[in-house]
């Protein structure tokens, strides 16, 4: 076991046993009847609850590197509409942020790495039909406003997207906890 596991765990057990859980005790519906859909950017954990005024069990957040939407398939959809049909929520929140370290990436990169530290990435035209189509899955965006819209606008155009869901696109200053409206629904 990781050192760093070992003490996740220690302290965990002390969280427990001091119930120290019990300010966070919430129902799993969003009290705000939001979703949200952000970057896990660790700068953004408790920033971007603290900037929204939300408290513990407001809303139903989804992260992912970058905040993107990348398909009307894919799992952060799937995770947007369960959270719309079955946890009561009515909003869907896109929320990027500036600085984010998908801007600009090349996902060739990544697998260039991925070549050198796992020993299955040769592997790789098992899962992709080539290191070119991996790399252009790994790519970021060129603007964190881009991507948000982008998003956004995959979102509204989801077949199963209920239709009085309003869809809106922000991106937070990551220093400031500043918002800036990128799209909004009215």
């Amino acid at each position: 076991m990781s050192k760093q596991l070992q003490a996740m765990l220690e302290h965990n057990r002390h969280f427990v046993e001091t119930k120290a859980y019990e300010p966070y005790l919430t129902s799993k519906l969003p009290n705000k009847k939001a979703v949200i859909l952000t970057c896990m950017d660790a700068r953004l954990i408790e920033l971007l609850p603290k900037a929204l005024g939300l408290q513990n069990g407001d809303a139903k957040v989804v992260k992912n590197a970058g905040a993107v939407v990348t398909s009307l398939e894919d799992s952060i959809v799937r995770s947007i509409l369960v959270a719309l049909y079955e946890l009561e929520a009515e909003e869907v929140y896109v929320i990027g942020h500036h600085g984010c370290g998908m801007i600009g990436m090349e996902g060739s990169n990544i697998v260039e790495k991925a070549k050198s530290r796992s020993s299955t990435a040769a592997q790789i035209a098992d899962t992709f039909e080539s290191e070119a189509q991996a790399g252009a899955w790994l790519n970021g965006f060129t603007t964190v406003e881009e991507n948000v819209s982008d998003s956004v606008q995959l979102l509204r155009t989801h077949p199963l997207l209920p239709d009085d869901t309003a869809v809106h696109g922000l991106v937070i200053h990551p220093e400031t906890g500043a918002v800036d409206v990128v799209t909004e629904e009215t």
